[in-house]
């Protein structure tokens, strides 16, 4: 029988993603569409996921056989750092419904998608797959990172207990079309871009919080959305993956604002302000051996140069449409 694939959060960054790769590549091929098999990428219109008797109604609405849940409540450093509690809660009954509707529906197979945030604060680095319950997250998103962070122990259980066929995958810093630019609860990038955007139209400095001094690496949301299919069709351990790129690819974020600068051809330079509070973590280099063991030599990312001209220009494109927030443009 033909693979029903529901995709949770599906008209977000990385659903949105997925749709793209799923109706751009070749019918039939690795991260194609397979002849008779059905996409239905749900938001929260669709259903409160928080609401156990909504998601139900959702898996009996569409008989998923697989699961990408992507679905969450997510925000940038601040957002995390103002509503820890809101962000546990959230994305605990989330998941759980998620998972126990999988379970009770007999969804053959669900992968969630988790964040770096699950890994301890203090932790050796490169970060590793068996790394993320050595110690407590770090304290500024702690909320957000527990809930997450308890997705792979609900799995093991689940697995363990019921013989489900739960996993999960862990991105880097993601970002392409359709992120989310509203600078109130973005994260590094779109806030970057829709900054910069601002100070541009404005005629007004670009200011950068922070010292721009922190690491981070990058992963553009087509890429990840491949990631994605191919675990979806190729992976079946409960066990984490990473999906990052190269740990030697990390980019400071002063060489991204002024990558973002000349994306935008903004006349000046990036102004950081040097309050290190607003930093984050100085770096959390991951490692991405694991996963290309797994999906071998030819998988190749897209340059991260390119990646940001197309984040820049599909948001230069959408601006009247896109998740910018209550700015002015």
């Amino acid at each position: 029988m033909p693979a029903v694939v529901l995709v949770t959060g599906g008209t977000g960054l990385v659903g949105k993603a997925i749709e793209y790769v799923i109706e751009h590549e070749p019918e039939g091929s690795r991260f194609g569409k397979q002849p008779g098999e059905k996409w239905i990428f749900a938001s929260s219109r669709d259903a409160d996921l928080k609401d156990p008797k909504q998601t139900l109604q959702l898996f009996e609405r569409h008989q998923p056989t697989h699961v990408i849940h992507l679905a969450a409540l997510v925000g940038g450093l601040f957002a995390n750092r103002e509503r820890k509690a809101t962000f546990l809660r959230d994305n605990m009954l989330i998941n759980e419904n998620i998972l126990n509707t999988a379970h009770i529906k007999k969804t053959d197979k669900v992968i969630s998608c988790l964040s770096t945030c699950v890994f301890p604060d203090k932790v050796e680095y490169p970060l590793t797959e068996e790394k993320v319950h050595l110690g407590p997250p770090h304290d500024s998103n702690f909320g957000y990172a527990y809930a997450k962070r308890m997705v792979d122990v609900q799995n093991r259980a689940y697995k363990e207990e019921f013989g489900c066929n739960f996993t999960s995958a862990i991105p880097t810093n993601v970002f392409g079309p359709h992120d989310n630019f509203d600078l109130k609860h973005a994260h590094v990038m779109p806030a970057l871009i829709h900054k910069c955007y601002i100070a541009k139209k404005n005629g007004t400095p670009f200011q950068v919080l922070g010292d721009g001094s922190p690491l981070r690496q990058f992963i553009y949301s087509r890429d990840l959305a491949k990631l994605f299919i191919w675990q979806l069709r190729e992976y079946d351990s409960v066990e984490p993956v990473i999906f990052s790129v190269d740990e030697k690819e990390e980019v400071s974020i002063r060489q991204l604002a002024n990558m973002v600068v000349d994306a935008l051809e903004y006349p000046g330079k990036p102004i950081f302000e040097n309050e290190l509070k607003d930093n984050g973590q100085d770096r959390k280099p991951a490692s991405n051996a694991k996963l290309m063991s797994l999906i071998g030599p030819d998988f190749k990312f897209t340059p991260f140069d390119i990646a940001l001209k197309e984040t820049v220009e599909w948001f230069l494109a959408n601006i009247s449409n896109a998740r910018t927030g209550p700015s002015n443009h």
